[in-house]
């Protein structure tokens, strides 16, 4: 699993906050339909990144237990969320999405902004898949999202963004269909206190997933409920889902 640096885990502080406000109200609509909400049991994050999602299910009185393996994300996760770490409605945990073990359980599990396509292969997902089965209640719900291969090939090339005071962005894009994986390379030009510009890079990788080949696994490791659906037609399911370019999937144990 790929692990963010101080730089990186700033650089998406500043500009990738944006999907937990999309997909967090869907999230908590579908998980408070499913289930009579308590605050003494939380939810499970993988992958939390920086506290945004716990922020906004904090702000509905759910708390959430955050897992990363970058230690600068779960910094600024506890920053964000300081006052919540303080009376117990969030909690972050440094560990591996491949592989990992609580000795509590959760009735629901999420994963969000294609965190698991950064998982480096099949193998290391359906870890992922065995150890969220294991921490998972009966009738519980994992709810992930990934990026496509139609999605994926949407990154190739060069982009550039400028939506913010602070940085200046500019992304390459490869996908190596052979191999299925694609690559990023993140050129960001960051301003400093002193109105200067510091220059970070990090190529981050998405591995894609045959979308068939993770239904079959999730069904193989025993969730008895899987289906696809979109962030626009969350929680239905779609019959072809590979022609979207980012699917959530849905894991009933």
């Amino acid at each position: 699993m790929q692990a963010y640096g101080d730089s990186f885990a700033h650089l998406y502080n500043l500009n990738w906050g944006f999907f937990a406000e999309k997909i967090a109200p869907k999230l908590i609509d579908f998980y408070t339909s499913q289930f009579k909400v308590s605050k003494n049991e939380p939810i499970l994050d993988i992958c939390c990144g920086n506290g945004h999602l716990t922020q906004l299910f904090n702000r509905e009185g759910i708390p959430v237990v955050g897992l990363d393996l970058s230690e600068p994300m779960l910094a600024l996760a506890a920053e964000r969320n300081q006052a919540a770490v303080e009376t117990g409605m969030a909690e972050f945990v440094q560990g591996d999405a491949a592989d990992f073990t609580f000795e509590r359980t959760f009735n629901y599990v999420v994963s969000t902004f294609d965190a698991l396509n950064h998982l480096e292969s099949f193998d290391a997902l359906a870890g992922c898949f065995d150890s969220v089965y294991d921490v998972l209640n009966k009738e519980g719900w994992f709810v992930f999202d990934l990026n496509t291969r139609l999605g994926l090939r949407r990154w190739s090339g060069i982009h550039v963004d400028n939506a913010n005071d602070e940085t200046f962005i500019v992304t390459r894009g490869i996908i190596d269909e052979y191999n299925d994986v694609a690559y990023t390379q993140i050129t960001a030009f960051m301003q400093q206190d002193d109105g200067l510009y510091t220059r970070n890079e990090e190529t981050v990788y998405n591995t894609i997933f045959q979308l068939q080949d993770v239904k079959d696994e999730l069904e193989e490791i025993g969730f008895r409920e899987v289906h696809f659906s979109t962030l626009d037609t969350f929680p239905t399911p779609e019959q072809e889902p590979e022609s979207f370019g980012k699917i959530i999937v849905f894991a009933k144990k």
